[in-house]
């Protein structure tokens, strides 16, 4: 699974951020789009404040290191659904390439955030790791980020138009593939637990309730409340109705911390958003 990880970060969802940003960058759209970048802003920064509240009810009275990381883990997942992986496949699957970069907008704050805090608050104490700026910068300009500033500029600058056509087929084609590889590479991390252990978590399955249903609910009914269109709640329900993702098992297990919660995280919540997403969609954005 770390190849099939290592393939979706460096090429596949880096290739399908060239693409739709070159595809649907230009002065006109961006200017068209331009708030949806601080409605996401918005929504993040309330999602930090909430978690921090959450993570301190589902790990009470942290006083040990693993205590702390465990509030950590809570703390990352009540912030965070599997806005990249999952939600990508659902919108461009449902709404296709406009709406995509749509999406990518409403998420570029939330990507940020995601990468910069999101990511050091997953790394264990005992590891050891010193956080530099450095450190921070390698983090945020991921891959994907660094495609989509490319799709970008690309976009703008109106040089997309002369690039290549088998250079855009292979990287369209790359694309595709970002979606099915996701999946595949959820099935290959969860399969390799112990399937018992993970679903006896009780905890979980609250957390659960809270990721992919009370927590899309308010902010829908928020945005709701503050006038927006159905556009934006749309891009709000699938940003943060999606399961937990894969970075509470990842970065654990790569600096040696514990990872059977995130494990269990991912494979409950997967299993029951196959459900709730478009029960959520229909009862919040169709009714």
């Amino acid at each position: 699974h770390l190849t099939l990880s290592r393939l979706e970060t460096y090429a596949l969802v880096p290739a399908l951020n060239i693409v739709n940003w070159t595809r649907n960058c230009n002065p006109q759209t961006l200017k068209e789009n331009s708030v949806l970048i601080l409605y996401g802003l918005g929504v993040i920064i309330f999602a930090v404040a909430l978690a921090y509240i959450l993570s301190a009810v589902f790990v009470k009275d942290a006083k040990t290191d693993a205590e702390k990381y465990q509030r950590n883990i809570y703390k990352y997942a009540m912030t965070f659904g599997n806005y990249g992986y999952v939600g990508n496949f659902i919108i461009l699957g449902v709404w296709g390439e406009e709406m995509f970069f749509k999406y990518s907008m409403f998420t570029l704050c939330i990507a940020f955030v995601c990468s910069s805090w999101g990511l050091i608050i997953l790394i264990p104490k005992e590891s050891g790791r010193k956080i530099s700026f450095k450190s921070v910068l390698r983090l945020v300009f991921t891959p994907p980020i660094i495609a989509l500033l490319i799709g970008m500029v690309l976009g703008l600058s109106g040089l997309g138009s002369h690039m290549p056509s088998f250079v855009e087929t292979a990287l369209s084609n790359a694309g595709n593939c970002m979606g099915p590889v996701a999946m595949i590479l959820a099935g290959f991390v969860i399969g390799g637990y112990n399937l018992k252990s993970l679903i006896l978590k009780k905890k979980v399955y609250i957390a659960s309730i809270f990721r992919l249903i009370l927590i899309p609910a308010l902010f829908v009914m928020i945005l709701k409340l503050l006038g927006v269109n159905e556009t934006v709640l749309t891009l709000a329900l699938i940003c943060f109705a999606t399961p937990f993702g894969m970075n509470t098992i990842v970065y654990p297990a790569a600096y040696g911390g514990d990872f059977r919660t995130g494990a269990s995280m991912t494979m409950i919540s997967s299993t029951i958003s196959v459900i709730t997403i478009p029960l959520m969609y229909l009862l919040l954005i169709v009714l």
